[in-house]
């Protein structure tokens, strides 16, 4: 299979665990990573404080394409991404294509659900986000959600599950079970 490419936008305020174990296990899983800031700096604050360097500022990579964006959520993270105008016009490029579009927590009700992705979908979203996600039937019992390219994953406590979730449908189950088997998931 060939090297699967994948967007991981960051902002300050994403959730920590979020960012860190979409990151890990995709790049375990033989992904390439890359990590965006949508701010002028490289350097973000993570909602707990936890400070990470992306690889780029989002804006150096605006034009490439990518087997799938993937958001960490997190307050204001989440919002932050919602915001970013580059963000916006690469989550729609990428569903034209239909590239996997993924987010956890905050981020498939702020960000997709703003930009309508979830409209006539499926979706999971943190608890008491769900009136965000305009359009879309919220499944509020499973940690991860699929519906067409639209991956959206509940909270924290589910970040392995999600993101090993993407790292499925990239790379195959093989590869997903693997890394899990690897991780005693």
């Amino acid at each position: 299979m060939s090297m699967s490419k994948v967007l991981v936008p960051v902002a300050n305020g994403n959730e920590d665990i979020e960012t860190i174990t979409i990151i890990d296990v995709l790049r375990r899983g033989g992904v390439e990573v890359t990590v965006a800031s949508v701010h002028d700096a490289k350097q973000v604050t993570m909602a707990h404080g936890c400070k990470l360097e992306a690889d780029v500022l989002l804006a150096e990579v605006a034009d490439e394409m990518y087997n799938a964006i993937v958001l960490p959520g997190g307050m204001p993270g989440a919002e932050h991404l919602r915001d970013s105008e580059l963000l916006t016009n690469m989550l729609e490029k990428h569903d034209i294509e239909d590239a996997l579009l993924a987010a956890v927590c905050a981020s498939p009700s702020v960000v997709f659900g703003t930009h309508g992705y979830v409209v006539d979908k499926q979706a999971t979203c943190y608890p008491g986000f769900e009136d965000g996600l305009t359009g879309a039937e919220y499944i509020s019992d499973l940690p991860v959600v699929m519906d067409e390219n639209i991956l959206t994953g509940k909270e924290p406590a589910v970040a392995m599950v999600f993101a090993l979730t993407v790292l499925g449908n990239l790379k195959g189950y093989e590869t997903a079970q693997k890394v899990a088997d690897d991780l005693l998931c």
